[in-house]
């Protein structure tokens, strides 16, 4: 039986290639993709979300513009992090396909209400449309099957402070009135967090992209490289390969000139695979709540694991994964979807 999947990105390079992987999954039914506010402004998300459906041959599957800001301060993007349109140096072509007449987060209420129990909710970006949803309906977190988020950092440094996770500082009050919300929670439907420290472990390298070229027969197979002039171009025979190689190699300079390396964390395919496949990850229970007035710490991801704070644990952190496992399903998926387009 496919899972029922409601997707909210702010697409985002590894937004993209998580959308990818969940349309190269036979396992994986789409039924919604809601559009945030993030990585850059929400209508550009939109129009990526809908040209990414029409590069790989998708039905006609809904797409909502989301709140075009956080709850309480004002926007940040991060194209420098991303390119200008989200995807780094790849280009998709406007794409003919409407928006939904529904807002993202009568959406997200619509689908589950609909469809209760069933529905796996997957966030990767800020949880500006879910907050939002669950003021419209409160009973959310039990309607749901489960929640994966991609966001937040335990024992492990930030991504844009010393202590803060890029998705959870965009929108921090957003993100606390999940976590509140998601007190009332059943302990097997509490949301599985995929914080920075595990997602930075899943590191795509260049032999990675060799490896999903081959696995989609598209020829030439292009090594990338740390010499390549910067926007080099990819003549990938395949389209989704080619998308993929423009799109990885800006992130690829992007983690090098931070000095992290020629490589790529794919935070967000990560969460996808988790969310088709808990058994992926390692999990620990805690009691997660989100710092709004620190100095320094706003946004932090607090994890209370011993019950300090005597509340129950509203949040399943991810703490261990396989990422050789994870880059065989990646390959294998994403490449046979490749070859039969």
């Amino acid at each position: 039986m496919r899972q029922k999947i409601m997707v909210d990105v702010d697409t985002g390079i590894d937004d993209a290639l998580a959308l990818l992987y969940l349309l190269a999954s036979p396992d994986a039914e789409i039924v919604g993709i809601a559009a945030t506010a993030g990585n850059v402004p929400a209508p550009q998300v939109a129009a990526n979300n809908l040209a990414l459906l029409d590069l790989c041959g998708a039905p006609d599957l809904e797409v909502a513009l989301g709140s075009e800001s956080p709850l309480a301060v004002p926007l940040e993007t991060t194209e420098d992090t991303h390119g200008p349109q989200g995807i780094g140096y790849a280009v998709l072509p406007p794409s003919p396909r409407s928006l939904s007449d529904r807002s993202a987060a009568r959406l997200w209420v619509d689908l589950v209400r609909a469809h209760p129990g069933e529905i796996v909710g997957l966030c990767t970006g800020p949880l500006t449309n879910l907050a939002l949803a669950l003021r419209l309906e409160p009973d959310l977190p039990r309607l749901l099957r489960r929640l994966v988020v991609m966001g937040g950092t335990f024992d492990h440094p930030g991504n844009t402070t010393p202590t803060t996770e890029w998705n959870v500082y965009v929108d921090p009050e957003a993100w606390k009135e999940v976590f509140d919300a998601f007190s009332a929670a059943p302990a097997d439907r509490r949301p599985l967090v995929c914080g920075l420290n595990v997602t930075e472990t899943i590191e795509m390298r260049p032999d990675h992209l060799v490896r999903l070229a081959d696995r989609a027969h598209s020829v030439p197979v292009e090594v990338l490289s740390e010499s390549d002039p910067p926007g080099a171009e990819s003549k990938a025979g395949n389209g989704v390969v080619r998308f993929v190689t423009d799109a990885v190699r800006f992130y690829f300079e992007f983690h090098r000139d931070h000095g992290q390396g020629y490589l790529a964390h794919m935070h967000d395919p990560f969460a996808a695979a988790v969310a088709l496949d808990p058994a992926l990850a390692v999990t620990r229970p805690a009691t997660v709540d989100v710092e709004l007035g620190g100095t320094l710490t706003r946004g932090a991801t607090v994890a209370d694991r011993a019950g300090m704070w005597g509340r129950e644990p509203n949040a399943d952190i991810v703490i261990g994964t396989d990422p050789d496992a994870f880059f065989d399903r990646l390959i294998a998926r994403v490449g046979d979807f490749a070859r039969t387009l």
